[in-house]
């Protein structure tokens, strides 16, 4: 068994330690606890990405718009391009 680079063996010794230094009544409260902070933790993270993922489509959104712009602004400059290019042709 090997977990995050952590033998079977060395899981077991951080086992036996925790059940030496905390005592097994304390245990269940002691990862009780520990969930609580990984779901907070979770959910903290989880309102950062919201929070940056709305910042962000809104400045996506702006250069969507450039973007537009700048197509339909060159668009016509070729359009014009072409018409005086026929025109000097004729």
């Amino acid at each position: 068994m090997n977990i995050l680079f952590i033998s079977g063996q060395e899981i077991i010794l951080v086992l036996a330690l925790a059940l030496i230094f905390f005592g097994a009544k304390a245990i269940p409260d002691i990862a009780k606890v520990m969930g609580k902070g990984m779901s907070e933790f979770r959910k903290a993270t989880n309102e950062i990405q919201r929070e940056l993922n709305n910042s962000t489509s809104d400045i996506k959104k702006d250069i969507e718009e450039v973007n537009s712009s700048i197509s339909k602004d060159s668009e016509e400059i070729r359009k014009n391009i072409d018409k005086q290019s026929k025109n000097l042709d004729t």
